[in-house]
């Protein structure tokens, strides 16, 4: 029998000690440009034949000879059709030469847990089926992203390349199976000189929190008959850690952790850890019943944090933990060098950084624009990250990291209240944010949300929004506002360590005071477009209290108002009134 070079006979079969390999024609399927954060689709549109296979055929392609003889982490966050593409990756990955696989139980890794396998493993790279934030189940999203050998995910020089290959895409190396992986053994599992171990999803993460956190401290708050604290999983991959993290390990009662079961639609809900989608669990903390809360999102990479009757913006989140950093033991094994922040969020945190005297910087949307920022630090110190949009993160792992940014700030919480006796007056969340306005004075910041809106009409009022750009007049006031016009620009981007340029990041509008606004278009979603407007307007310590303390919406409406009345939302999307505030 003849066989091609990639040792798969003409006839398409081929015996390998106890596997088969087949090659299997297919055509390119449009639509498969990755994003800042994989491939997300609806569920339907990844369920069609060979979409998934055709993707990670071109992954494969992409990462050539390379892969022959790799070791790749898989999991997911458990979303309807999880164990399901788990099957199809399974069969293409030994197709085309990956030597071993490790994978969760029952197809169960957070993001953050993939991201720590690989690194402490020192694998190949990673693949999560995940589609973050978004809804799961048949009639909602579905997604998939690449990590690299950091930890980290894809750059886009492999991502482009990704997309390249599914435009050309005509053959699948795939394995034939004796019979499905059972996900749920643990254990190892020999297929010839092919490997699959299913691992315990916890385990290797849980090790890494206990290096980077002081675990007996955790428990004395977590176990104080004076400190009641709720941790929502919104049903997404994180139940699993957090009984084993925050009720086995640390103590907190089984109460203190609620929808903590992944489900695959989890449970019909939308697994967004924010003010609107995490309502049950904000309602249970203005109640005053609790003093500290917080949620993470469908793959546990997100979190939200919450006081009693208090909100911890993510942007104030950031800042306040790179400011308290030096309290906790792993940014005391070396030090904090550096403090970046996606460019929508907030500039309270380069605040932090001027006063510590560590480099800040400002990088486009998306986690993998952090990886090489930690790579450069990793020798010598450590590197705190965040996004405005509920994501926090150290060099620990090169994802961001829901988990370990609520252990952050409950060690903050910890620290403080060290000595506090029982039925003492405990330092909370909003304490130690409303310190830190009095340190470093105050950002006022919201986040407005469109969703899916029609792609074109929102690509129109971004259009409209750049020929501002250039026709706003610098040094004067805008429209009847008192705002005056510092900078107009579309946000780009030259990544310090490795020259690359990253344009079109976003539009801002700059003012004298130090005040701003941005537009960009969101591409997490799978349905119309996702428009977002950040606002910003900076307070001094000098302020006054009050005015420190106000509500943000009362600090905030009338550069919202000018936002608003510049863009001509609701001439082009019919409304100005946004889906979800933050």
């Amino acid at each position: 029998v003849s066989t091609q070079s990639t040792g798969i006979s003409d006839c398409h079969l081929l015996a390998f000690k106890m596997l088969q390999f087949e090659v299997v024609p297919t055509q390119p399927i449009g639509g498969q440009k990755t994003g800042t954060s994989g491939l997300r689709k609806q569920t339907s549109v990844f369920r069609q034949p060979h979409y998934l296979d055709n993707w990670i055929q071109s992954l494969f392609n992409c990462l050539g000879a390379d892969l022959q003889g790799s070791t790749l982490v898989l999991g997911g966050d458990g979303r309807f059709w999880n164990q399901e593409a788990i099957q199809i990756i399974v069969k293409l990955s030994f197709g085309n030469g990956v030597k071993k696989l490790i994978i969760g139980q029952d197809g169960i890794l957070s993001t953050p847990a993939v991201s720590a396998l690989i690194r402490s493993r020192k694998v190949f790279g990673g693949i999560i089926l995940t589609a973050s934030h978004n809804p799961g189940g048949p009639d909602n999203d579905f997604g998939i992203k690449y990590n690299v050998s950091n930890g980290g995910p894809a750059p886009e020089s492999i991502t482009n390349e990704i997309y390249k290959y599914t435009q050309t895409i005509s053959e699948l190396k795939q394995a034939i199976l004796p019979a499905p992986v059972d996900l749920n053994k643990l254990g190892t599992t020999t297929y010839g000189d092919r490997e699959i171990e299913i691992v315990d999803s916890v385990d290797n993460y849980l090790a890494l929190m206990k290096e980077i956190f002081d675990f007996d401290l955790l428990k004395k708050i977590l176990t104080r008959s004076d400190f009641k604290f709720v941790y929502d999983g919104m049903n997404g991959v994180t139940g699993p850690y957090l009984r084993r993290i925050f009720v086995q390990e640390l103590g907190a009662p089984e109460s203190s952790v609620m929808n903590a079961t992944p489900l695959p639609d989890f449970g019909g809900h939308h697994p967004d850890p924010n003010l609107t989608y995490a309502a049950e669990l904000v309602n249970k903390l203005q109640s005053g019943e609790y003093d500290f809360g917080a949620a993470s999102d469908g793959d546990g990479d997100r979190n939200m944090i919450l006081g009693k009757r208090f909100f911890v913006n993510p942007s104030d989140s950031l800042a306040v933990v790179a400011a308290q950093a030096h309290l906790i033991p792993f940014f005391q094994q070396l030090p904090l060098k550096a403090i970046a922040r996606s460019m929508p969020t907030s500039q309270a945190a380069d605040r932090v950084a001027q006063k510590l005297g560590v480099a800040n910087y400002e990088v486009p949307t998306g986690w993998k624009f952090f990886g090489n920022l930690m790579e450069k630090y990793q020798s010598e110190g450590r590197v705190i990250c965040g996004e405005e949009s509920f994501g926090l993160g150290s060099n620990h792992i090169r994802e961001k990291d829901g988990i370990w940014a609520v252990l952050m700030w409950l060690s903050i919480l910890a620290k403080k209240n060290e000595h506090v006796p029982v039925g003492g007056k405990l330092v909370g969340a909003s304490d130690i944010v409303q310190e830190h306005w009095a340190t470093y004075g105050r950002n006022f910041f919201s986040r407005y949300d469109y969703e899916s809106v029609d792609s074109t009409k929102a690509n129109q009022m971004m259009a409209h929004l750049k020929e501002l750009l250039t026709s706003l007049p610098k040094g004067s006031k805008v429209l009847d506002s008192d705002f005056v016009l510092d900078y107009a620009d579309d946000f780009s981007y030259n990544d310090p360590v490795d020259s690359s340029v990253t344009t079109g990041q976003g539009l801002r509008f700059g003012f004298t005071d130090g005040s701003r606004f941005v537009f960009r278009l969101s591409g997490t979603g799978s349905v119309g477009a996702t428009i977002r407007l950040y606002a910003e307007k900076y307070l001094a310590p000098d302020g006054g209290e009050e005015a420190l303390r106000q509500d943000t919406s009362v600090g905030l409406s009338s550069l919202l108002h000018l936002a608003l009345q510049l863009s001509k939302i609701k001439e082009f999307i019919g409304t100005d009134q946004p889906t979800v505030i933050t």
